[in-house]
């Protein structure tokens, strides 16, 4: 296959609109040069946002020319246009870059979230360090934190136990007990704002939970029955 640029000199893509995160996502770029000819190449991106990233194939587009990428772990499409090229010290070609026509963070996934993510907990955790903060709401913080820790360890352990060939249903007991847990931290904390008059009756969504905890308790009282004295 020609390399449609291998000679083309180095042009920038412009300021970034928004940070690029580093992970490898495997695409396929298709596209049609001025001879006519239709080219389809498999690659991966490498630097990715909202807007765009950067990709590396054996053969590239010009700079300027219009392509379908498909996300090849989604099989998710999108029109993006090529902008620039990067090269190494030596001029060597290492990728292009692309922007999307339509800007997109699901078209790269759940991977562009968590990078996302992790990089705004890095920044919030030097902010925290300045204080102070509404007792309530670092505890809510903190039990968010949790939860998403809990269910990250849960996923992971699911994926690893399907790669070892054992049965990944075997987690769903643990992700029981810990929602039971959870919902036990909430209804003491609902108990704490009871006393505290912070939870009233004109407090939104109380009649719900009401009849919730009302259908939950009916249910527990069934289950335990064997218990009750």
């Amino acid at each position: 296959m020609a390399q449609p640029i291998q000679n083309q000199p180095s042009s920038g893509a412009g300021k970034r609109r928004s940070r690029r995160f580093p992970f490898i996502s495997p695409v396929e770029a298709t596209w049609q040069e001025a001879n006519g000819k239709i080219y389809r190449e498999a690659g991966q991106a490498t630097e990715v946002n909202a807007q765009g990233g950067l990709l590396e194939m054996k053969a590239y587009p010009s700079v300027g020319t219009h392509i379908e990428l498909t996300n090849l772990s989604s099989h998710e499409t999108s029109q993006a246009r090529v902008v620039g090229v990067r090269r190494n010290s030596e001029g060597r070609l290492l990728g292009v870059a692309i922007e999307l026509f339509v800007p997109s963070e699901t078209f790269w996934g759940m991977n562009l979230q968590l990078k996302k993510t992790c990089a705004d907990l890095v920044r919030l955790e030097y902010e925290m360090r300045s204080g102070p903060f509404d007792p309530r709401i670092l505890r809510e913080f903190r039990d968010a934190v949790d939860n998403v820790r809990k269910t990250a360890w849960a996923v992971q352990e699911w994926q690893e136990r399907q790669s070892r060939h054992q049965d990944p249903h075997t987690v769903l007991p643990l992700l029981t007990a810990e929602g039971i847990r959870r919902a036990t931290q909430l209804c003491d904390a609902i108990t704490t704002g009871l006393a505290s008059h912070e939870v009233a009756r004109e407090t939104v969504g109380i009649d719900e939970f009401f009849q919730a905890v009302e259908r939950v308790h009916l249910s527990l009282r069934d289950l335990l029955k064997d218990r009750q004295p």
